[in-house]
């Protein structure tokens, strides 16, 4: 379905061009650049949910809303957009997250301009990324969240910011570099016409050898930034140094780039390669699930500790893009929105913590659940979420890539077995570190010695942000087809090309 109306265009560059206009406002004090990014913020969320509500079609699998423009005629390089259920839930989840880590950010006083101006920026890029129908065009928007991200590290990050965001750089960038050689040979390969379209490429067949290659060079760009084991290293240094809002959207929106890549180009566009690979791909995340979990247990820094978190529940990401059957794809995403959710709220609430109390270090802190009751419940809250509590998202996410890798009739009984025993071990590790984390903060005695004027407890803001976040971690809970409806068809379409599981 093609659009007369470019919406997708829309939401798009609105994010962007709102960021130019920022050194124009007056210079009168923070707030009226605070209160213009978050209604820019805002304005674009809503533009989002009438996309979603009056052009969107659920029942439809194909590509809706098509926007192509020939950019650089001589390469066939094309803006071009298009959503799809898959799609959308990721850029629904995009401007709900980066909206409340703009309001998250209201703390930062030094250069706001700029730090508003890369938050911004970055909006833009990422729903540019989940809507691009065009494999140049993803490359170019996947590298426009690195330079923000590096920027927000070096000016607004910890003690060791520079070494974190030099680290982050490297990764990513180098992964990246597998990314473009791999989207330029794809689309250059047996015809003397390029074409950059997901479309066509989707059309395409490779020789076995050569499709694995594009298959590998894509991987790695897509294990560092989802981050699969062992090209994770980066994440919790970063997630360490950073300002909590960035750390907001790096769970909330940056990860599920590279799970979203993982399936739009090597499930999508490399069928054969990715049924060589899926249970190694299964193999890796569940053993990423246990590590991870063990390496959280022995964290002593609060955000690091919740960075390994994320880590550990990004392999059950993993397992399910690996598990090639309905369900365990259906769990994927939805891991991936209720991860979106439940880590952002978890980074705000450690970065909250730390605004209170000066300290990060776990050993440094006890006692103050009877100070900041409302700051207790609700890391009680999300730490029962982040453990898969039933009722709340991250347990029917959770239940579903378990039973996906179950009713695998291609896996043997074995594998499943072993698979279904380390994620087992992974599943009763995260209560131990999580309820290990609450314990230190918020029971026993007061051990540090941060003085009692910064013990005040949740305000409006901060309160409004937690309910924001809390609400639709457990309406999917309850009622899940609330979300997976959106992209049933999609994941049906999209395994329908693997003939041997027919």
């Amino acid at each position: 379905m093609i659009s007369n109306v470019p919406w997708l265009t829309i939401i798009v560059l609105f994010p962007i061009l709102a960021s130019i206009l920022l050194p124009m406002l007056p210079d009168n004090g923070s707030k009226i650049v605070r209160w213009y990014t978050l209604g820019i913020c805002i304005l674009e969320f809503l533009l989002i949910l009438y996309i979603f509500y009056c052009h969107f079609r659920i029942d439809d699998q194909s590509i809706q809303l098509i926007e192509k423009l020939n950019w650089i005629g001589s390469i066939q390089f094309h803006w071009g957009l298009g959503i799809d259920g898959l799609s959308m839930g990721l850029i629904l989840l995009t401007g709900f997250v980066t909206t409340l880590a703009t309001l998250a950010a209201w703390p930062v006083t030094q250069n706001i301009r700029l730090f508003y101006f890369l938050m911004l920026t970055m909006y833009g890029g990422q729903i540019g990324l989940f809507a691009s129908r065009d494999i140049l065009l993803f490359f170019l928007m996947w590298e426009l969240e690195l330079i923000p991200i590096y920027i927000l590290l070096c000016m607004w990050g910890g003690k060791r910011r520079l070494y974190s965001a030099t680290k982050f750089i490297l990764y990513t960038a180098g992964g990246s570099i597998f990314l473009l050689v791999g989207a330029l040979t794809m689309s250059f390969y047996g015809t003397e016409v390029p074409s950059f379209d997901i479309q066509d490429l989707t059309n395409r067949s490779y020789p076995m050898a050569l499709e694995v290659l594009f298959y590998l060079g894509f991987l790695i760009a897509y294990a560092v930034k989802l981050p699969i084991f062992p090209f994770h290293t980066w994440l919790p240094d970063t997630h360490g140094e950073a300002h909590y809002s960035t750390s907001m959207l790096l769970a909330g929106v940056l990860l599920k780039m590279g799970g979203y890549g993982l399936i739009r180009i090597n499930m999508e566009l490399l069928p054969n390669a990715h049924s060589l690979f899926a249970s190694w791909l299964v193999l890796f995340g569940a053993i990423q699930i246990v590590y991870a979990s063990l390496i959280s247990l022995s964290q002593r820094d609060l955000k690091r500790r919740v960075a390994y978190s994320s880590i550990s529940h990004m392999g059950f990401v993993v397992i399910g893009i690996g598990s090639l059957t309905n369900t365990g794809l259906d769990g994927a995403v939805l891991q991936m929105i209720s991860h979106g959710l439940i880590g952002a709220a978890l980074f705000f609430l450690a970065g909250t913590c730390y605004d209170r109390t000066r300290t990060y270090f776990l050993d440094q802190l006890g006692g103050i659940a009877i100070q900041l009751p409302r700051v207790f419940t609700m890391f009680s809250v999300f730490s029962m979420a982040s453990l898969a509590l039933p009722g709340m998202s991250g347990f029917v996410s959770e239940l579903l890539v378990f039973l996906g890798i179950v009713t695998n009739q291609n896996y043997s009984l074995v594998f499943k077995l072993s698979i279904t025993i380390v994620e087992t071990i992974g599943i009763m590790l995260t209560p131990i570190y999580l309820l290990s984390m609450l314990r230190r903060i918020f029971y026993g005695y007061r051990i540090s010695n941060f003085s009692d004027p910064y013990l005040i407890d949740f305000g409006p803001r901060e309160i409004f942000i937690s309910i924001c976040l809390f609400l639709p971690t457990l309406g999917i809970g309850l009622y899940p087809n609330i979300v997976l409806t959106s992209w049933k068809n999609k994941i049906v379409s999209i395994l329908s090309q693997y003939s041997f599981l027919k």
